[in-house]
């Protein structure tokens, strides 16, 4: 089934954009919410004289996104979490401590917009920022061990105290 979407769907499409769903999706969820209307002839054709009225707005909106994009250009996320002994964090990093990293370095930016799977772990990650459908930025996430400084000296206490067992 050919759907218009009237707003932005992570994964499946932009504003405006035509697409193939499954019947389900479409008449159960897409069509009820909202969030798009079945892509009949006549339904192409308004979409089409939309957006030919609309191309001016678009640029604008797309412009925008650049600049959004380009500051966030060079920047590097580091976030701290807690890990266990094996590596593996408590809980997860997701979109939601991203955006509000990026909140405390200046940056308003909407977790919805924001796509990555969840890190369990300590290590480099990328998460990816969709500001226009043209427009995305891979943004570099480094997630490191808030306790590896307290469990650096635990690390030698108990090393120096498997040495002093073995002289005795």
């Amino acid at each position: 089934m050919e759907i218009i979407l009237k707003e932005d769907i992570i994964g499946l499409g932009y504003k405006n954009d035509i697409v193939n769903v499954k019947n389900g999706y479409g008449r159960n969820y897409l069509i009820p919410q909202g969030k798009g209307v079945i892509a009949s002839e006549s339904a192409k054709k308004v979409l089409a004289e939309n957006l030919k009225q609309q191309a001016h707005k678009l640029a604008v909106l797309k412009a925008e996104a650049e600049k959004k994009a380009e500051a966030l250009n060079g920047v590097e996320l580091v976030i701290e979490a807690k890990v266990s002994a094996t590596g593996a964090t408590y809980g997860s990093v997701n979109a939601n401590i991203v955006a509000e990293e990026l909140q405390k370095k200046g940056f308003e930016i909407d977790r919805k917009i924001i796509t990555m799977r969840d890190i369990k772990t300590v290590g480099d990650f990328e998460a990816t920022i969709h500001f226009h459908k043209e427009v995305e930025v891979k943004l570099p996430v480094k997630v490191v061990a808030e306790n590896a400084v307290v469990e650096a000296p635990v690390e030698e206490a108990k090393a120096e105290a498997t040495e002093e067992n073995a002289a005795e």
